[in-house]
């Protein structure tokens, strides 16, 4: 199949399952981090990112338990459903000891932002917030 577009995102595979780690996600807190996301979807595992963020893994992607080409799609895919959702996207700097962490080998600046835009719940409330659990 060509690239995720406007017309033919939700065709995707990978489509359903990001909208449900996204929903998981969002249900803990306020905002979407595409690296929480490859956790979520288990595709990265909690270990190998905090490794990643103490500086202790030069890059990201040797990480992520995908090929590049389904990686890259992930993240597309996540911003059009972060759009249906009115997630506003907001660049987050990851460093470590004043050192910015890389997500991918070749660095390049477009490649880095995507996975460094987290994708933040616009408001005051959060109308995602799974309901807290009442008395019995």
């Amino acid at each position: 199949m060509a690239d995720p577009t406007v017309s033919n995102y939700r065709e995707f595979t990978e489509y359903p399952k990001i909208v449900a780690a996204v929903s998981r996600i969002l249900a803990r807190q306020r905002f979407v981090a595409p690296v929480d996301l490859f956790v979520e979807m288990d595709l990265l595992s909690a270990a190998d990112l905090a490794r990643w963020k103490r500086g202790q893994a030069p890059i990201l992607e040797r990480l992520i338990r995908c090929n590049l080409t389904k990686a890259g799609r992930i993240l597309r895919l996540l911003r059009f459903h972060a759009h249906d959702l009115n997630l506003k996207p907001s660049l987050t700097v990851y460093q470590h000891k004043g050192h910015r962490l890389r997500f991918s080998l070749g660095g390049i600046p477009k490649i880095e932002e995507a996975y460094a835009t987290h994708l933040v719940v616009v408001g005051n409330r959060n109308p995602f917030e799974a309901p807290e659990a009442g008395p019995e």
